[in-house]
């Protein structure tokens, strides 16, 4: 059985934002194992219980539960039971937490599709008190760094991911934190705010130390 003693903590950010450095300083906390990407695995999980949801209510019960109708068994699809094996496969095959973690997640730089608050709202509901910590970075900083700079000017695209993860954030109320790359690297004791949120004492030699070594490829 999936552990009820955890916390998650999800990453909401876009890449070359920083975001694996800011990992890397989360998981200085005593018993936090945030993990790195998974390209968006868990987006493809709701996407099955979202199409199994919506299609199990199409028209009458009664009918999808014929063996005659194309959609026969459909409007059998339990939801709850889905919604906690999902979580116990996310648990056992992506977050894997160990048995002194307290905090698991990840950071993840896909967060630009167009249902997004629905996908956000879903992983609330698989991992129950999720919070999300939305990193951001100097857009001409970001533009110039790697396949960023490839091809056509990229500038309103990523303006609209950050203006969206921001806006998901204010509607998160609490449950959502924001942290800018340049404010942090400048000056490390702006995290304080970060780790009080987190309810976590505050090392910032801890911190230091951790940034001063090269993150990312």
């Amino acid at each position: 059985m999936p552990r009820s003693d955890l916390r998650y903590l999800f990453v909401v950010t876009y890449g070359r934002s920083g975001s694996t450095l800011l990992m890397g300083v989360l998981n200085t906390l005593p018993g936090y194992l945030i993990r790195g990407e998974n390209r968006d695995a868990l987006h493809h999980l709701y996407l099955f219980h979202h199409t199994m949801l919506t299609e199990s209510s199409r028209g009458p019960k009664k009918r999808l539960r014929q063996p005659t109708h194309p959609f026969f068994g459909i409007a059998g699809f339990p939801a709850e039971r889905s919604v906690r094996q999902l979580r116990r496969l996310a648990l056992d095959t992506v977050l894997r937490p160990r048995a002194d973690t307290r905090v698991t997640g990840f950071k993840e730089i896909r967060w630009y599709h167009a249902d997004l608050e629905e996908y956000v709202a879903w992983l609330r509901e698989v991992f129950p008190g999720a919070r999300f910590l939305v990193n951001t970075r100097d857009h001409a900083d970001v533009l110039k760094s790697k396949w960023w700079a490839e091809g056509e000017d990229k500038s309103e695209h990523l303006a609209d991911i950050e203006r969206r993860i921001l806006a998901l954030a204010d509607s998160l109320g609490d449950a959502a934190y924001h942290v800018h790359y340049d404010e942090y690297v400048a000056d490390p004791a702006v995290l304080r705010g970060l780790f009080d949120w987190l309810g976590e004492e505050f090392d910032e030699d801890a911190v230091r130390a951790t940034m001063a070594v090269r993150h990312s490829i």
